[in-house]
């Protein structure tokens, strides 16, 4: 290969599976400065959003794996089991935010966040002396976004003695700084539950839903350019049992899962579009599920299909008509975000 002109070295490394490039990094000073500037970065992710290199990675008490999908079968390939890069207290790691292959997560007993890339095993610790980057589980909210130069930035809002503060860190400036954030006093309540922020379109979203049944349920707007905060509605989901709304980007349009129901569940999808929901389907009623495994399984939806999965692998499956999902996506929330699906990149986690 050192016979070979630069760019076609570029055009074939930026096809390969990013644990190829990792390897090949190795290879001279050359090759590692090629397979660190920005531009092969981007590329060879922009090239990696494929269902093939699509990742579970499921923790547990006693393990941390990562899950190939087979895509003929809808289920769990052989895990890997994957060795933590940091200190950890029985696997205590909460994932708060996936993107472009890098998780923000939380360590529980010391309540610091950290980038990582599981895939390359780089990880950067966002918490500075000063208890910025530092998190607590049921009151915070984080976000993960790139800006338009790149910059993978961090948006912790933070709860505190009946007051909102929110923050964001730059990877490129390694350095946090705050913002303005204002919302409705009523929201400082801990009966309010944040959803990790899901980026779209230049805008972080969050769901801000009350923890009981008939409680008010809203999204909350970060545009990333001004960053500017607002306020838009919930869909008009039936609110006579359990709501959750799981929000995902699909082809940079802004889609959520609502989940309504007690005994039986249903799940509405809706597309944002000029701040309105539209419904775009109606998935049949999930036949009753206990409390208990319900708070244990993972959901995915696929083209025609949606999958109901325990750990161990699918519990069911329902036939819909789905058009737009050529990858699979999570439709509810792991218990204690001790799961994510990601792809597989190069991106790294500092600069």
């Amino acid at each position: 290969m050192a016979d070979l002109p630069i760019e076609t070295i570029f055009e074939i490394l930026t096809r390969v599976p990013a644990k190829v490039v990792g390897r090949s990094k190795n290879v001279c000073k050359e090759c590692y400065a090629l397979l660190s500037t920005r531009d092969f970065i981007r590329v060879h992710y922009s090239r990696s959003l494929v269902s093939s290199n699509q990742r579970v990675l499921l923790i547990d008490d006693l393990t941390c794996s990562v899950h190939p999908i087979i895509f003929q079968s809808y289920d769990y390939g052989p895990r890997s089991i994957v060795t933590l890069p940091f200190d950890h207290q029985n696997n205590d790691v909460s994932i708060l935010s996936p993107l472009n292959g890098l998780l923000c997560v939380s360590l529980n007993h010391t309540n610091e966040l950290l980038l990582w890339n599981p895939t390359t095993t780089a990880f950067k610790r966002l918490s500075i002396p000063d208890s910025l980057g530092i998190y607590i589980n049921n009151l915070d909210a984080v976000g993960l976004y790139a800006d338009d130069a790149e910059d993978y930035k961090v948006l912790h809002i933070k709860r505190r003695y009946g007051v909102y503060e929110s923050y964001v860190y730059s990877r490129e400036l390694n350095f946090w700084r705050n913002i303005p954030f204002l919302t409705r006093q009523e929201y400082l309540s801990p009966n309010f539950y944040w959803s990790p922020g899901t980026f779209c379109g230049g805008t972080l979203y969050f769901t801000l839903c009350e923890c009981w049944v008939g409680g008010t349920n809203v999204v909350i707007c970060f545009d990333i350019n001004s960053e500017q905060f607002k306020e838009i509605s919930f869909p008009p989901v039936p609110s006579t049992g359990f709501v959750q709304g799981v929000l995902v980007n699909v082809k940079n349009e802004l889609h959520m899962f609502a989940t309504t129901g007690w005994f039986e569940i249903t799940i509405d999808l809706w597309m944002l579009k000029e701040d309105n929901w539209i419904k775009v389907l109606s998935c049949p009623p999930i036949p009753p599920i206990s409390l208990s495994l319900w708070g244990d399984i993972t959901h995915y939806v696929t083209n025609g299909n949606w999958f109901v999965m325990t750990k161990l692998g699918k519990l069911f499956t329902i036939e819909m008509d789905t058009k737009p999902f050529e990858i699979l996506y999570p439709v509810t929330w792991f218990r204690g975000f001790k799961g994510a699906v990601f792809v597989e990149t190069v991106v790294s986690p500092s600069i």
